[in-house]
């Protein structure tokens, strides 16, 4: 919503100035009539230099500005005081920037939500709905305590998940190289020995496709890598049309082995987010619109799209997570007896919390597992390159005798 800048006076007749957001000049006129002020001029300021575009700001740098928030205005410091004191020793430019800009809106008499709400590249959507919910009910530092353990357990979680895949990135990566360097360097060389062979129709068909993928590849490595950056280029523009992102999240709920990890990952993503929120007085349709994109899956976040339609018209929330067929039975077991029990804020942050550590359990023993099975591809790879090189020469030595 646009800014409007006003020049009031108030029952006594002073003159107050100030701003705030509305959709029109006339909302702006009614709020302040709301407020007993009596409107002289009333115009829309353009937008701060600097909001929105900054670049974006680590999780864990946000979870320690929100614990520290958290601390300041506990001790008792103004929250103008407090928004300065962290910009001051803010080291990321960008986050100094939105802090600045966040002080300013909110001393002109903008809510502290709102104006956080400006800087998506620092401040999350939970973060602002949860700051929300804390101003209006009162327990602000308790919002931002709880927005900061929730942000430093999904960066934990994203660290934990790097740094299982570490190990096999780098085996395949290297073995790849060690494959690619062996048939474009070493093969060749053979080429010339077994000409002879060729002629008379006596090479061996698997030396003869080991030599063509050699003599490709050298040939025409800059066409071969020209193609995989242009079709990488087009996969990547096709990952962010909606369409793509939609295909690209449902491959990640097929793959063998790590669809599982991926699934459980996003829905406890989804019941931590939608229990915070609920556990610190977000109305459920809300909630449901922030957990639902906070889970990071098209396919997820349809189901509780229409979870929340169902909600609208009176029903119960695991009925339609059931019947998508994306959500694990025991978890909307749980949510149906939470639901009856009124405990649904609760009984979410559990699922999630066993959720993660079961998870990442699967995790470690998908990666274990992935390790010996990327070194058997590639044993299997160069056997068959030594096997295609040897054949000939075993035949020839059998013609010598």
């Amino acid at each position: 919503m646009p800014d409007f800048a006003y020049i009031a006076r108030d029952m006594t007749g002073s003159k107050v100035t100030g701003s705030m957001s509305a959709a029109t000049e006339r909302e702006v006129i009614t709020m302040l009539s709301g407020k007993s002020l009596f409107p002289i001029e009333v115009s829309e300021q353009k937008q701060r230099a600097g909001i929105s575009f900054g670049r974006r700001v680590k999780g864990q740098t946000m979870a320690i500005v929100y614990s520290q928030m958290a601390g300041l205005l506990r001790a008792g410091v103004p929250l103008l005081r407090t928004l300065n004191v962290l910009r001051e020793q803010a080291s990321h430019q960008g986050l100094k920037e939105a802090l600045s800009d966040v002080s300013a809106r909110v001393e002109d008499g903008e809510t502290l939500a709102d104006a956080m709400q400006r800087h998506p590249h620092a401040f999350g959507e939970m973060a602002v709905n949860m700051v929300r919910a804390g101003g209006e009910g009162g327990f602000m530092e308790e919002a931002l305590d709880r927005v900061a353990s929730f942000t430093e357990q999904q960066e934990d979680l994203k660290s934990r998940t790097m740094g299982a895949l570490a190990y096999p990135i780098f085996l395949g990566t290297v073995g790849s190289l060690i494959v690619a360097g062996l048939i474009i360097f070493v093969v060749p060389n053979f080429d010339s020995m077994f000409d002879t062979m060729r002629s008379q129709g006596q090479l061996p068909t698997a030396t003869e496709w080991l030599l063509a993928v050699s003599t490709t590849l050298q040939s025409y490595w800059y066409v071969i890598v020209i193609g995989l950056a242009v079709l990488g280029l087009l996969l990547q523009a096709r990952a962010k049309t909606e369409a793509g992102r939609r295909f690209t999240d449902l491959c990640k709920l097929k793959l063998p082995l790590f669809g599982v990890v991926f699934k459980n990952f996003a829905v406890a993503r989804f019941c931590r987010v939608l229990g915070t929120l609920l556990r610190n007085g977000v109305p459920i349709l809300g909630s449901l619109e922030i957990a639902g994109e906070a889970a990071g899956n098209r396919i997820l976040s349809e189901a509780i799209e229409s979870a929340s339609e169902n909600i609208t018209a009176g029903e119960s929330l695991a009925k339609p997570l059931a019947a998508s067929g994306h959500f694990p039975q025991t978890v909307v077991e749980m949510i149906s007896v939470a639901e009856e029990s009124n405990s649904l804020d609760t009984v979410l942050v559990e699922i999630a919390d066993s959720l993660e550590k079961r998870t990442t359990r699967t995790l470690d023993l998908a990666v274990k597992l992935l390790e010996p099975i990327m070194l058997l591809v590639m044993a299997g790879i160069v056997l068959f390159v030594v096997i295609a090189l040897l054949l000939p020469m075993m035949k020839m030595s059998d013609t010598f005798s």
